[in-house]
């Protein structure tokens, strides 16, 4: 028996839209990282992007469990001298709903090329709308 390993053109791209509204952010990020990586298929290659693409709609209305609308502070620095930069989890909310969830599914991808370029099959929206409707995506369930 040979171990089958998947060639990049042979992988079957589908397109998923979730809807956002109501899920907490840490298994809806999960969810969202399985099928962007491509695990729930039975031919999945750590090395091969096998995944799926995924759209994301009513970020905005994604919920957190706990304190961490107050406590979870989001740091990044500018590379400048004294740049250490702190955002909390409500304003990121409030102005950027969409990268609250980018950021949870991207701590969950691998760290290299291959995530970066999984990452990119991800299209988050704050509101209801979205640009893809000629990919024909179905309702995912999570």
């Amino acid at each position: 028996m040979k171990t089958y390993v998947p060639k990049q053109d042979e992988v079957q791209k589908r397109w998923y839209v979730v809807d956002a509204e109501g899920k907490v952010l840490g298994r809806l990020a999960s969810r969202i990282a399985t099928i962007l990586r491509g695990k729930h298929k039975p031919y999945f290659s750590p090395h091969v992007d096998t995944g799926d693409y995924v759209i994301v709609v009513n970020a905005g209305k994604v919920r957190v469990t706990g304190r961490k609308l107050d406590q979870k502070i989001y740091r990044h620095h500018t590379g400048y001298p004294g740049g250490l930069r702190e955002v909390p989890l409500r304003e990121l909310l409030r102005k950027h709903p969409e990268r609250v969830i980018e950021k949870a599914v991207w701590g969950m991808l691998p760290h290299n090329r291959l995530g970066r370029k999984i990452l990119r099959k991800l299209k988050v929206y704050p509101g209801p709308e979205h640009p893809h409707r000629a990919q024909k995506p179905e309702p995912l369930e999570i």
